[in-house]
């Protein structure tokens, strides 16, 4: 595996200067790559499109779904119910009611059980993996630099004085002259020792 130090950029000019600042200071072309990096959830990774099979966040929508038309059932039925007996309208309006009110219910708790547009708590599994991620990767212009361990800290520092946001370690994959085994889906570790504006 090799050490890879990378930060996100704003636009593709910002990481070309950044780039150039790189080779003044000796590292090779085939070690700096750039490419953008598309929001969380916009990657493609399935055939229909996604990232991750399923919503986490609809994870429960299901047994929601299952309990609203309980309920409404239920409901409907006793609707239909009052109906027939105070208006001596035909049974079916009385299936109807259930049937309707049996929908409503699945809707209804098909969203009350639906976690869309909130955020997971930091420990929760569901936090990986969603737009709605606390933890997950920004989008824009990522800049990748293959590093040796005397070398990182210099790449590093470039990159944060240029203007790199959520400058990172990683171990890869680097094959001709790129970040072969990038996942964009994995959230970034930032250093900690360049998380502020150098002076």
């Amino acid at each position: 595996m090799s050490t890879i130090i990378a930060g996100r950029f704003t636009t593709f000019q910002q990481a070309e200067g950044a780039a150039q600042r790189l080779f003044a200071r000796g590292f090779l072309e085939e070690d700096v790559t750039l490419f953008y990096v598309a929001p969380s959830g916009q990657h493609a990774r399935f055939g229909v499109g996604g990232d991750h099979d399923a919503d986490a966040g609809a994870r429960d929508a299901s047994a929601g779904a299952g309990k609203g038309v309980t309920i409404g059932a239920v409901i409907g039925a006793i609707v239909g119910a009052a109906i027939f007996a105070l208006f001596k309208s035909p049974i079916i309006v009385s299936a109807l009611a259930a049937g309707v009110f049996a929908y409503v219910g699945s809707l209804a708790g098909a969203m009350s059980h639906s976690r869309s547009g909130k955020r997971a708590h930091a420990t929760s599994p569901d936090n990986h993996g969603s737009a709605n991620a606390l933890d997950a990767r920004q989008s824009g212009v990522l800049l990748a630099v293959h590093v040796s361990p005397e070398t990182q800290a210099d790449a590093a520092a470039v990159l944060r004085d240029c203007g790199g946001k959520e400058v990172e370690r990683a171990s890869g994959q680097w094959r001709q002259g790129k970040w072969a085994d990038f996942d964009p889906t994995i959230p970034p570790h930032p250093l900690t020792e360049f998380a502020e504006q150098r002076a």
